[in-house]
């Protein structure tokens, strides 16, 4: 029932921003954020999500403009500042989520404003900023084997830092950022990913403090029974990724692409587009609709926009807004539920 306004939940036990969100089938899990930074990590449960988010973790050290991914079992927290930019991976085990957050990795490279996604056995962090400038590296963690140092995996075509991440059941894909600012997506697959990343059909404009959605990621289970053929290109499959919002050189931008993971060579298709105009946004999934929150238009919004994957030519439609305004809020969630966390 999106038509109604968001209801507010939680809240997080504390206020700030530029903090990161990972999750699974339960729980979402909201970690660092702030500047200074901060250790805090807290845990939504989607069973009882009106109580106040619940003080887990904490991380070791105080932190913000991390990336995070994880699987079912686990979550990681990756890179981060104040000064120095840090390499530290840390791991919150979801079956011990009191306990603090145990230093895994660590990444090969320092980083921040960097971005991550993954699926069920290995976690990517592309692009970032280890200073000075942009990185073009991306780097490998193995759920499996996660106290090694992660893998220096295939480079982005250019270094860049506030991009998009998601991914197919199959390849990972990193769009927008800045260095300058620049449309490129670059998809690198799961089966041969010490090759450099391939530049793939663009986004249909330059763009930085993006977000990306797709219902594939973090290992979620694949609910989804029923398949649904449409002609190609005329409405979405489930084998789709969609960047929205952004920063577009002369202003905040509306535009929402759809790469399509099958035939991802061609420049993204130009979808929707959002009503609202922003950058710095919040963006979650379900198996059938696309959910970006909040933002920086410039005012800071608590509009929330739905994309229909199934019918996404039309404009995104408003639904219901968040409880406040927020600016760079993060996003987790399962195939029911939605959360956007903190934010400025």
């Amino acid at each position: 029932n999106d038509n109604v306004a968001l209801a507010p939940k939680g809240p997080l036990s504390l206020a700030r921003l530029r903090l990161t969100a990972t999750g699974n089938n339960d729980f979402g899990y909201y970690a660092g954020g702030g500047q200074p930074g901060h250790t805090t990590v807290d845990r939504i449960d989607y069973s009882n999500d009106t109580a106040t988010a619940v003080e887990k973790g904490p991380l070791s050290a105080a932190k913000y403009s991390m990336a995070a991914i994880g699987n079912q079992s686990f979550g990681y927290f990756s890179g981060g500042r104040p000064n120095p930019i840090g390499t530290k991976i840390e791991r919150l085990d979801y079956s011990n989520d009191t306990a603090a957050a145990v230093a895994k990795g660590p990444l090969d490279n320092e980083r921040m404003r960097h971005a991550a996604t993954g699926n069920a056995d290995f976690g990517y962090f592309g692009g970032g900023e280890p200073g000075p400038g942009p990185t073009s590296k991306t780097s490998r963690i193995d759920y499996a084997n996660d106290t090694a140092t992660a893998s220096p995996k295939g480079n982005l075509s250019a270094g860049r830092e506030e991009l998009g991440g998601t991914q197919s059941s199959d390849s990972v894909y990193f769009g927008g950022g800045k260095n300058p600012v620049v449309s490129t997506v670059d998809r690198m697959d799961f089966s041969s990913d010490s090759s450099s990343y391939s530049a793939k059909g663009p986004l249909s404009a330059v763009r930085h403090a993006l977000a990306a959605v797709s219902a594939r990621g973090r290992g979620l289970p694949t609910t989804r029974t029923v398949t649904v053929n449409y002609a190609q290109g005329t409405y979405a499959t489930p084998n789709t990724g969609y960047f929205g919002g952004g920063y577009q050189g002369s202003g905040t931008s509306t535009t929402v692409d759809r790469i399509d993971y099958s035939n991802d060579t061609a420049t993204a298709s130009t979808k929707g587009p959002l009503v609202t105009a922003r950058m710095k946004l919040g963006a979650v999934s379900s198996s059938s609709f696309g959910y970006f929150g909040g933002g920086e238009s410039p005012a800071r919004v608590s509009t929330v926009e739905r994309v229909d994957y199934f019918n996404d030519t039309v404009t995104t439609l408003a639904k219901g807004p968040l409880g406040s305004t927020a600016e760079a809020p993060a996003a987790a969630g399962n195939s029911d539920f939605g959360y956007f966390g903190g934010g400025m």
